[in-house]
């Protein structure tokens, strides 16, 4: 410890003063010389103690620091009494929970990053295997017309639903990192119905569905009218590929001071309470999922509609069917 620069300065100026005081007191008396002398060595020597014991805590805190950069986060620094060295070892354990916990949501996106790769390959991997097998097929001179005609369509379908895998997932990535500017456009209830229905209404014509619409034609929300337009589209997709045939989808909407609401229902199947839950998270199929449904849809639908201060809520009965409520705040909550 002697050999510290900011001890030595101590030592040369409490020394410095204490030998002026001697001297200064000797021209008194030499009793007064003696007391001051004693004095100064009983001062000198507290300071080197209070020096030493504040030396000894910041080496502490030195190493719960290097502790802590070798992963291990357990550890409290904190003592609960008052004084600067306190509050310095409470606000190290404060930055400390607070990058352990920036280190755990790290790792957990770590995790679902993987995830997600993961899942896209398989998703990816199916469609290209079933491509492979049609184009080895395909390259056989004795194919009959017919058969060569029907393996060129499902390739074309196959393609079709990479393409929209790869576009969705894109848009996802999107949503996640924010780098998706929504306008905040005002919105006539009844333009964004009838846009949404324009992909949907080829197959249920196939199915012979019926579709119905209610609500004034007032009705409107903030928000964007193309990302918003895709998430009802995918409901009312979800709706259509649930819905038998000769079944009815209805869709209804409404305003007040709190919110614009837009209501889908179909009278189909019905969700399993157990899929309930998870019928949002990406890649989820539950029980009634269709063999070529990839899980996207909802969770892109929740996405949008959460970046728009919405919020989407789903009720299911296997007799009654499945009915999904959109709700668009008029202010933040």
């Amino acid at each position: 410890m002697l050999r510290n620069r900011e001890i030595m300065m101590l030592l040369f100026v409490m020394g410095s003063i204490s030998l002026t005081g001697v001297v200064a007191a000797a021209f008194i008396s030499s009793a007064a010389a003696a007391l001051v002398f004693i004095m100064s060595i009983l001062l000198i020597g507290s300071s080197l103690l209070f020096t030493k014991w504040r030396y000894r805590e910041i080496e502490k805190l030195s190493v719960y620091l290097r502790e802590i950069s070798s992963g291990n986060v357990t550890l409290d620094v904190r003592d609960n009494k008052e004084g600067e060295l306190s509050i310095l070892k409470n606000d190290i354990y404060k930055v400390t929970r607070m990058l352990s916990e920036h280190r755990s949501l790290l790792q957990r996106d770590k995790l679902h990053l993987t995830d997600a790769i993961s899942d896209i390959s398989h998703q990816l991997k199916t469609p290209l295997t079933s491509m492979t097998v049609m184009a080895d097929l395909l390259s056989a001179p004795d194919l009959p017309p017919a058969k060569r005609t029907e393996f060129t369509h499902h390739i074309r379908i196959q393609l079709e639903r990479i393409d929209w895998l790869v576009s969705s997932l894109l848009k996802l990535s999107k949503m996640d990192a924010k780098t998706i500017q929504f306008k905040k456009d005002r919105i006539p209830m009844k333009s964004l119905i009838r846009k949404a229905l324009e992909p949907v209404m080829i197959p249920m014509d196939i199915k012979g569905q019926t579709i119905s619409i209610a609500g004034d034609d007032n009705v409107s929300f903030v928000g964007d009218f193309n990302w918003t337009a895709e998430a009802v589209i995918n409901i009312l997709k979800n709706g259509v590929e649930h819905t038998p045939e000769g079944g009815a989808i209805t869709i209804s909407f409404s305003e007040n001071a709190l919110y614009t609401e837009i209501v889908i229902a179909d009278n189909g199947k019905g969700i399993p309470k157990e899929d309930l839950p998870y019928i949002f998270k990406r890649f989820y199929k539950g029980k009634n999922a269709s063999e070529g449904s990839i899980g996207i849809g909802l969770a892109m639908a929740q996405s949008i509609i959460a970046s728009q201060n919405g919020v989407i809520d789903v009720t299911s009965d296997s007799e009654k069917g499945t009915q999904f409520r959109i709700k668009f705040y008029k202010h933040v909550i």
